[in-house]
């Protein structure tokens, strides 16, 4: 909430990673951890009026923001998009202006994140159905990608609360990230621009967030140059598995690092330990080599060659994944395979539930116990076409508890 709002950072550089699949001396295909198609986002800001309190609402008029960047609308974020293959980088948005809408300040604000009743619109099922507001910033890029970006209700549900209180699960669970927005970087970007012919059709995505390194003499300009410091892959790994002395290098490495440095944690299993310890329950911590696959190198693997999955609210999606009987046909291997995470990772996926399965089913998953936290569902409605996230709740009615 106000008076400062949170943005995009202006001094960092948000990266998407795409990996593709080397064969190795046996012919098998492995992932390195290299990135093989990278697409970069830099986002600057322009006030219409440094002579106000308020980002969000008195421009160069009073009122509410009935469109992005109207007059009303005092800070205007925007963005570039640049793609990276090899050594040719290319500017995907050129001669567009991309624009960042304003954040949910509330219904008296911004008033077309809601209908005509004062409801947040959500559960949109095609686009005209999308709130105008992200409606009118979604841009179509010059290779085909489509582009989102913007504050979305934050997707992420879970009982972070009494998990790490020496897993103290309740029923019902509550869901600790309620009422939450995050800032999403969004991309829908063709197949055909990320698989080729018939290349190896699994790949594997990462995310990583860099900083310019600045000198420490006064008057020193920015150095041209950025410093990787956060990265994601799938979720959980670096939050859950990997251990404090070793949290800040996995951000400030690739993923190539991953086998010599990160693999002990994937492999020897402290989850399970905790779980052994607390609850007296007997799951296999030591040679987890199905949390390996899973985790190494700390790439989202996506199998491009399956039809489309199915998405939250439609029928027979489950979000357990392949644990609730969530499969899909891989065309590539001819077998069923997971239609979301660890295949992928759809809205609604409920990633706590489907790890604490693993942690106690594997590395045999000859029979599947079914480990949960009890928080079964996202506080909002997800949108079912892009950018697929839900609507931000606003300050004044947002559901946080």
């Amino acid at each position: 909430n106000g008076v400062n709002y949170y943005r995009f950072g202006e001094d960092v550089l948000y990266s998407f990673h795409i990996a593709k699949a080397e064969r190795d001396q046996n012919g098998n295909f492995v992932f390195s951890g290299n990135p093989a198609i990278t697409y970069n986002f830099r986002f600057s800001s322009r006030y219409k009026n440094l002579n106000t309190i308020l980002s969000y609402g008195l421009g160069t008029e009073a009122g509410a923001i009935n469109m992005t960047d109207d007059a009303r609308q005092n800070l205007t974020q925007f963005y570039s998009v640049e793609k990276v293959v090899g050594t040719t980088k290319t500017m995907l948005g050129e001669g567009q202006h991309l624009l960042v809408p304003p954040v949910n300040v509330g219904p008296r604000t911004t008033p077309k994140y809601y209908d005509s009743n004062g409801h947040l619109i959500q559960g949109a099922l095609q686009q005209g159905d999308l709130d105008q507001y992200t409606r009118e910033n979604i841009y179509g890029l010059s290779d085909g990608t489509r582009s989102f970006c913007g504050q979305r209700d934050d997707g992420f549900y879970a009982d972070v609360p009494a998990i790490f209180d020496f897993l103290g699960i309740r029923d019902p669970g509550k869901d600790g990230f309620s009422g939450y927005n995050v800032h999403s970087l969004n991309l829908q970007i063709p197949l055909e621009n990320v698989v080729v012919g018939n290349e190896y059709p699994i790949v594997g995505v990462f995310a990583t967030t860099s900083r310019r390194k600045i000198p420490i003499r006064a008057g020193s300009p920015p150095i041209d140059k950025f410093v990787q410091v956060g990265r994601m892959g799938n979720p959980l790994f670096n939050e859950t598995l990997v251990a404090l002395a070793n949290k800040d290098k996995y951000n400030q490495v690739m993923p190539t690092a991953d086998r010599s440095v990160f693999q002990p944690y994937a492999e020897h299993c402290e989850l399970a330990f905790l779980a052994n310890a607390v609850l007296g329950t007997n799951f296999q911590v030591d040679n987890r080599t199905d949390l390996v696959g899973i985790f190494i190198p700390d790439l989202l693997k996506v199998d491009t060659s399956t039809d489309a999955v199915r998405l939250a609210g439609q029928e027979g999606f489950s979000r357990l994944s392949v644990f609730g009987g969530d499969t899909t046909l891989s065309h590539f291997t001819g077998q069923q395979t997971a239609s979301g995470w660890p295949n992928g990772r759809r809205f609604g996926d409920d990633v706590v539930d489907i790890a604490l399965t693993a942690i106690a089913s594997g590395p045999s998953y000859g029979t599947i116990t079914i480990v949960s936290d009890n928080a079964n569902s996202n506080d909002l409605q997800y949108n079912r076409v892009f950018p697929y996230g839900a609507t931000p709740n606003g300050g004044p009615v947002s559901t946080l508890h």
